[in-house]
């Protein structure tokens, strides 16, 4: 056999594979078998490559990543559908149908909680795959649905082109098993299942896709040239003898049948092994359909019954507080484990203490909960008659339940916050604001380093980064001895920045960039600015009564002094930033604006507020001078209209020489 037919002959056992596999759900091939047939196309198609087929099934496990994704006009409207919440409404559906339909027959499927999709075949090969988008654009996500196996490459005896539309999906399975791998790194978690397969398909890096193990149910053709079928099930049954994995349908020839068929449906929705929000119903005859025709947002021949969250009650057994990364307390009910949506529910969610007290949540309390679409339930109500004696209510602690630091409410908001300085909740948070480049700007201590150096116990605060040692950091490389010195040396760097820097670093609520550079040039070192009234605080431009109560409380906090002796210990600098005697642009207002190249906007903006002016983001009539460099754009327009001097690079450098 030559090598064009062995690779012909490898693709097609292979594509069999995937289908017996991942549609028929009976696979005759084992996995090893699998891998080492794969293994060898991808050596021959590496070795003649003008033999491979673009829908190899080397190609399925994920591309080259993308830039953007591209818009696609879809040549047959992908239609919403008309939503109904009762049988009553359902009949009412049925009834209007019987004017235009005597006697219908209707096809009644589940309704697949995920996101919509048209893949489109030319001559019976897969071309392009889109989003829904509106139902007029989408996105082409052709090489992301090329990793989910249920889909088809190839198709037989297919007409010259054929459009199906399907649902996209996360088996539940796999959506638990994605949400424990995400909770053991520290990321977030996803939702529910439709959110996670959403953010999946648009991902631009199909292998993260692949990772992520979608599937897909077709459920509709949306264009077959040189084929006609008389109803939807045909269709559906063509589909499914041409290898696609097909929604399970149920024919009904009355409005009884109907109704059965959506409670049987709801009554098994949580055997499902992916997640259902409703049944459709669908009119089956297609002459039928192009009778009754569409309304300007969906069809008139079909509807989608949706049906309500399940509601169960538990008993709330404890109140457990947890800390996040930006000090928020996050209280959760811990609760008598029951059956709810499919899965056994041991927790809900509180949200905060305002929601605990405009429920009037006690622990011993009934309560009555519900998912809907969420990971964690919700509280809906509280069962007062089956309140405990003695049930007292509840108040979020006035401390830190992890470092012990006081807690205090956002002004503007329903959160508490720990204030601890050194909470080693908020210590990975912590330290990547204090290393960033507007604060100590340490070169190399990214993210990853920074976690590896807290789980090894060398850092516990964001000064004892200034006591870490070549030794420390070499144990972060497999061959680092140059990668540390490196790090440590930007570490050495750090201490003497400018004490604006530094106090921006440490990270006090309401202290920005511009705040901090106004107090280091305010106060002539940081104990000064330590010992800071409040009264004193708020007679300086630009820092209020808010901003001046933040501050004291910052540095009577004990965390907060211990990590400023330690810096202190560190030989870090605490000296004030010396204002020039030089000030030339005192009372002067500069913009910059356009590509600048003889220097930063950060450099700019330092040698403008040296010198005594102001740095601004916007032109206005009070606005002194704008420093225009490449491609400026609206501000030099509006500066030109407001008749305010324009300055070349060259020309504002000449006015700081």
């Amino acid at each position: 056999m030559n090598p064009k037919e062995t690779i012909l002959a490898l693709t097609k056992q292979l594509e069999q594979a995937n289908y017996e596999y991942y549609v028929l759900d009976a696979p005759t091939m084992a996995d090893f078998e699998y891998d080492r047939l794969l293994r060898q196309l991808e050596e021959l198609e590496a070795q003649y490559p003008e033999f491979a087929s673009p829908n190899s099934p080397t190609k399925r496990v994920g591309g080259q990543a993308l830039s953007h994704f591209e818009k696609v006009e879809h040549p047959v409207p992908l239609e919403s559908l008309q939503d109904v919440f009762s049988q009553e409404e359902v009949a009412e559906f049925h009834q209007r149908l019987c004017q235009s339909i005597p006697q219908p027959l209707y096809s009644v499927e589940p309704k697949i909680d995920g996101l919509s999709v048209a893949l489109e075949y030319v001559e019976g090969r897969f071309l392009r795959g889109a989003t829904r988008g509106d139902g007029q654009i989408g996105e082409d996500v052709t090489e992301n649905l090329k990793t989910i196996r249920s889909i088809p490459m190839e198709i037989p005896d297919a007409p010259s082109r054929l459009i199906v539309r399907g649902e996209v999906f996360l088996p539940r399975a796999v959506f638990e098993k994605l949400n424990e791998e995400r909770e053991q790194q520290g990321q977030p978690l996803f939702a529910n299942p439709r959110n996670a397969a959403a953010g999946s398909l648009r991902q631009l890096d199909p292998n993260i896709c692949a990772q992520r193990k979608l599937d897909i149910l077709i459920f509709n053709i949306q264009l077959a040239e040189d084929l006609s079928f008389q109803s939807h099930r045909e269709s559906l049954d063509y589909l499914k003898s041409r290898r696609f994995k097909v929604v399970p349908y149920t024919l009904c020839d009355s409005l009884e049948q109907v109704c059965q068929a959506i409670d049987s449906i709801g009554d098994h929705r949580y055997d499902l092994p992916y997640d259902i929000d409703g049944a459709v119903v669908k009119l089956d005859s297609i002459s039928g359909r192009s009778i009754l025709g569409s309304t300007s947002k969906f069809p008139r021949w079909a509807c989608a019954f949706k049906y309500p969250p399940e509601i169960k009650e538990t008993v709330l057994r404890e109140i457990v507080v947890q800390v996040g990364r930006t000090g928020v307390l996050t209280p959760k009910a811990v609760v008598s484990p029951v059956r709810l949506a499919g899965t056994t529910v041991t927790n809900a969610t509180l949200h905060n203490q305002d929601f605990i007290t405009d429920k009037d949540i006690r622990i011993g309390d009934t309560l009555r909960i519900r998912k809907a679409g969420e990971i964690i339930p919700e509280v809906l109500e509280v069962v007062r008659e089956k309140r405990p004696e003695g049930a007292v209510p509840y108040l979020l602690p006035n401390h830190c339940p992890v470092c012990g630091a006081k807690t205090e409410r956002d002004e503007d908001g329903a959160a508490l916050r720990c204030t601890g300085a050194e909470c080693p909740a908020q210590l990975s948070r912590n330290i990547a604001h204090f290393v960033s480049r507007g604060a100590m700007d340490i070169e190399g201590l990214g993210e990853s380093i920074v976690d590896q150096l807290i789980a090894a116990g060398k850092i516990h605060s964001p000064a004892d980064i200034f006591y870490l040692t070549v030794e420390d950091l070499k144990s972060l490389w497999k061959s680092g001895s140059k990668a540390a010195q490196n790090l440590y040396s930007s570490i050495q760097a750090a201490k003497g920045r400018e004490l604006n820097r530094l106090i921006y670093g440490l990270g006090i609520r309401q202290v920005g960039e511009k705040a901090a550079k106004l107090l280091a040039k305010s106060f002539p070192t940081l104990d000064e600015l330590m010992t800071a009234e409040e009264a004193t605080l708020t007679e300086l431009r630009d820092i209020g009564a808010i901003t001046a109560q933040c501050i004291v409380k910052w540095f009577s906090d004990p965390q907060s002094r211990h990590m400023i002796d330690r810096l202190r210990l560190a030989g870090v600098n605490f000296q004030g930033n010396k204002a020039s005697e030089d000030q030339r642009f005192a009372g002067l207002t500069f913009v910059l604006t356009g590509a600048l190249s003889l220097f930063t906007r950060e450099e700019a903006t330092e040698k403008i507020e040296a010198f005594g002016g102001k740095a601004s983001g916007s032109v206005s009539k009070k606005t002194n001078y704008v420093v225009a460099g490449e491609n400026a754009g609206s501000k030099l327009r509006k500066a030109n209209d407001l008749g305010i001097p324009v300055l070349t690079e060259e020309e504002f450098l000449n006015m700081l020489a």
